[in-house]
């Protein structure tokens, strides 16, 4: 009985740590559900989805959305977005809904739809940039009508079982929690309005506003919160009834966490070294993200290589990757380039060699202790992340907008690459141990594997060259000459 209780202790707790990020603790997607306005038999909500992840984006094909209705729930009609299937609508036989599935699963539109089908923050594909990379873009959003719901907050039931593909598989979604509704600003930024509250009939009559008591119901219906909203405009003393009619709505949110353990089975980017001082390169591990694919693999100059369409994605997104001994999609190779009296230099690269896949929207993320001082970065952007504040170890890079920041399939352009400058802390520089290299990177959200540190490029030691050179030098004439 210990031994099961222990390992339910245990498997509760990886199953937590791995959707743990330490160097983006907070990173998460929320999915806010926003009750705009009621209809004859339901309601139309705002679905707004917020990338709070610092570096890890969703590219193409986009997101994927989907949940359980908690009734016999109809989706009307979807601006923004649309749903793969419609499902079985049979029983309806003059308007024809939407979506009828148990299940939908929702898509974003592509870019260029008519006007008519678009909504704010719709309608790029399902690209959703990081949080950190460009907060402007790192937003997504479409608007649903849905049908056979319920007209009040106490009818309406919660949505569940919410799953995000971001585009494959990674992320959990917890249960929607009820939360205080939404304020949106109009086009012009000038005027604010909200989502709907539930408001109670209590007015007070104060300096020509009006203050309105609104309580925010949680799942159970009963009030939890108390807020105050005040309406500037000018009270009707005519009126003769001391009642407002508003409706009663419900926000709710839905927190979606990243766990690369769950995304794939093996590790998707690697890490080489190299430096100006050694000779040696230190290459990415042998099968460091699996040799699964090994017998499926192209060399470089593969007649394959020039078939028409080889190039194209295929639906269940399988690789066709460059032969190598690492079998990696990503390699990132960091050179320690110069050094100077004050500063020293490194140099990364970073190289496709999956020939079906092109990365929008990059991102590296590096961890080094001399982050802290990075003096000038040349062909990237950058941005030091600073999860814990007091820590400056890990920084951001990008690529340029309209110039680097699409990774293209392997070949001869499919690399990337740029130096950074960095000033030196006397206090702790050295090149001495493989201080040089990085402690951790990640490519585009996902942790790659570095080589083993006793394989480092080491520094040489110069006393044992001026010891040890000369004797051997001269034991060796010594041995020539009695030969």
């Amino acid at each position: 009985m210990k031994i099961f209780i222990s390992t339910c202790v245990f498997l509760a707790i990886c199953s937590l740590s791995a959707a743990f990020d330490p160097l983006d603790p907070t990173g998460n997607i929320t999915i806010k559900w926003d009750i705009m306005s009621w209809t004859a038999d339901g309601y139309v909500a705002t679905v707004t989805m917020n990338n709070f992840q610092m570096y890890r984006h969703i590219q193409t094909p986009g997101w994927t959305v989907g949940w359980t209705w908690a009734k016999k729930e109809v989706i009307w009609s979807m601006v923004g977005a649309q749903t793969t299937e419609q499902g079985d609508c049979s029983k309806f036989k003059a308007n024809m809904p939407h979506c009828c599935k148990k299940t939908p699963t929702v898509v974003d539109l592509l870019p260029g739809v008519p006007y008519n089908q678009q909504f704010s923050n719709c309608c790029k594909g399902g690209v959703v940039a990081a949080w950190g990379q460009d907060p402007s873009a790192s937003v997504s959003a479409f608007q649903v009508s849905v049908g056979l719901a319920g007209t009040t907050n106490k009818t309406v039931k919660l949505p569940k079982n919410f799953t995000l593909l971001g585009p494959g598989p990674g992320y959990t979604c917890g249960p929607a929690k009820i939360v205080p509704p939404t304020t949106f600003l109009t086009p012009d930024r000038r005027r604010r309005t909200q989502a709907l509250s539930k408001f109670s009939q209590s007015r007070i009559k104060d300096q020509g506003c009006v203050y309105l008591t609104a309580q925010t119901p949680p799942p159970g219906g009963t009030s939890q919160a108390r807020l105050v909203w005040v309406f500037d405009f000018d009270f009707d003393s005519r009126s003769k009834t001391n009642e407002w009619v508003m409706y009663d709505a419900v926000t709710w949110n839905v927190t979606c966490t990243y766990s690369q353990f769950l995304a794939r089975k093996h590790p998707s980017c690697c890490v080489s070294f190299s430096s100006f001082y050694n000779e040696t390169i230190t290459p990415c591990p042998t099968c460091a993200c699996g040799c699964e694919n090994k017998n499926k693999c192209v060399k470089s100059d593969s007649k394959l290589l020039s078939v028409v369409g080889v190039n194209t994605p295929k639906k269940d997104n399988s690789p066709l990757l460059q032969c190598t001994r690492h079998m990696c999609p990503v390699r990132v190779h960091w050179h320690v380039k110069q050094n100077y009296k004050d500063y020293w230099r490194a140099k990364v690269a970073v190289t496709n060699f999956n020939y079906r896949m092109n990365y929008t929207q990059w991102t590296l993320v590096v961890q080094h202790p001399n982050l802290n001082n990075v003096t000038q970065v040349f062909s990237f952007d950058y941005k030091p992340l600073v999860p814990y504040e007091s820590i400056n170890d890990t920084g951001m890079f990008y690529g340029m907008k309209f110039f680097n920041d699409l990774l293209m399939e392997a070949g001869p352009k499919g690399n990337v690459q740029s130096e950074v400058l960095l000033q030196k802390d006397q206090n702790t520089f050295t090149f001495k141990q493989g201080w040089a290299f990085p402690r951790k990177v990640y490519f585009n959200g996902d942790e790659c594997v570095l080589p083993p540190p006793e394989s480092y490029p080491f520094l040489p030691n110069p006393a044992h060259k001026t010891m040890f050179g000369p004797l051997t030098l001269l034991v060796s004439f010594f041995v020539f000459l009695l030969v």
